[in-house]
């Protein structure tokens, strides 16, 4: 039977991020390492696979060399190897998992696939106080926007998702019409604090309507078609500023929506988006008015990391395969595919 005082060493290398982190159940989170690889696909715009791939191959053992060591812990002492199995860029998902693999072989200690989303939807769990189940989740990200109703670990429904562009890829693209630099959701928000409120007036999609599902692709459109050719940088804040209110007030519209559907009181933020201060800012505003209780991740552990890589391995410890029986990883993995982690 797996100790849970033994600590779970996490590796993330699902996108354009590189991590590993240490995670004990008696002690907490013992160390995180990250490497952005932003600088080196910067001038290509946006991520470049096999660029991805290479770095991660560079930088990842370095890193779990290093969150040993801050963690103090022996490689031999790990009670597990968890790494993101999916879903992310093929190519660098097989980095993460070769080596995790190798690592778990070695030393003859379980492998356990951990579903990039879940880890997303339980950091919050790394903060004090933690959110208590059940609990409706947020996930907004680069790929996902999921509304999603979560009664216990491996108990989601999906209440809702974008029928096209994730939020944070709307962001991104819209970033890019305005000639912003990569990554451009982070630029367009900062950008969007010296606009102007009301000058340019954009649909919240889907909003007139039932149902608890996204559509984003038409306010990149909709921006695209009111930017004048000779746009100077007041009219693209003000641009920002309107992209930014439409899909800041959606989430919350939606959200609100989802709490009275599925009959919750709590709300729990993550991914990537979640670090938006005006998403922060509306979200906070409406559970003073509703009651509902709000629980955000820390800024460090919104984009991908490994601390919530090696919390979720942690919670499936007990779903950990013997090394060499199964490499599992996979660019599309639906989060309600899950079951609860096994007993005990």
């Amino acid at each position: 039977m797996h100790n849970p005082d033994l600590p779970i060493l996490g590796i993330e290398s699902s996108c354009d991020e590189t991590a590993a982190a240490v995670y004990s159940g008696a002690r907490g989170l013992l160390s995180h390492t990250l490497h952005s690889q932003i600088r080196l696909h910067a001038e290509y715009g946006g991520v470049v696979p096999e660029l991805a791939s290479r770095d991660h191959v560079a930088r990842i053992n370095p890193l779990i060399r290093k969150a040993l060591d801050e963690a103090n812990v022996r490689a031999q002492d790990l009670g597990g190897i968890a790494y993101t199995a999916g879903p992310g860029l093929i190519g660098a998902l097989m980095v993460g998992a070769s080596v995790a693999a190798g690592i778990a072989t070695a030393l003859d200690k379980p492998l356990i696939a951990v579903h990039h989303m879940e880890a997303h939807l339980l950091a919050p769990m790394l903060e004090d106080p933690a959110p208590q189940f059940p609990f409706l989740a947020l996930l907004v990200s680069g790929g996902h926007t999921l509304l999603v109703a979560v009664r216990g670990f491996g108990q989601y429904q999906l209440l809702g998702e974008s029928l096209d562009d994730a939020v944070g890829e709307a962001f991104d693209k819209t970033a890019k019409l305005l000639g912003l630099p990569y990554p451009g959701g982070p630029e367009l928000a900062k950008l969007a604090q010296s606009g102007h409120d009301g000058i340019f007036k954009f649909p919240r999609p889907m909003t007139d309507r039932p149902g608890l599902d996204f559509s984003f692709s038409g306010l990149k459109t909709a921006v695209l078609t009111a930017l004048p050719k000779d746009a100077d940088a007041q009219t693209r804040a003000d641009l920002a500023r309107g992209f930014e209110e439409a899909v800041t007030d959606t989430l919350v519209i939606k959200v609100t929506r989802a709490l009275q559907a599925a009959d919750l009181n709590r709300v729990v933020v993550a991914g990537g988006v979640g670090a938006n201060q005006r998403l922060r800012e509306k979200l906070r505003a409406r559970a003073e008015q509703q009651g509902f209780a709000l629980h955000f991740p820390r800024h460090a552990f919104c984009t991908d990391n490994a601390a919530m890589v090696a919390f979720t391995g942690w919670v499936r410890r007990h779903d950990g395969i013997a090394p060499g029986s199964k490499l599992f990883t996979t660019p599309r993995w639906p989060l309600d595919q899950l079951s609860a982690p096994r007993a005990a």
